[in-house]
């Protein structure tokens, strides 16, 4: 768990626009889709950011933020 951080919402649905707290890629943004849970039980997700790439992370690296309004 992160110190003296807590995510707005960790309940993250289909859709939701999301920003990446930690892990490989953490700082980018963008879309949720294609949520997972692996044999092991973590959920993965697809993000789709705004220029068309993909990348996929853990549920326990995003937080669901605000859609940007850019």
């Amino acid at each position: 768990m992160l110190k003296g951080t807590a995510p707005e919402s960790n309940e993250v649905k289909d859709g939701d626009f999301c920003m990446v707290i930690s892990g490989t890629h953490k700082g980018k943004s963008g879309i949720a889709r294609d949520l997972n849970i692996s044999k092991t039980g973590h959920l993965t997700i697809t993000i789709v950011q705004t220029d068309g790439n993909r990348f996929k992370t853990l549920g326990k690296n995003v937080t669901v933020q605000k859609a940007n309004v850019a």
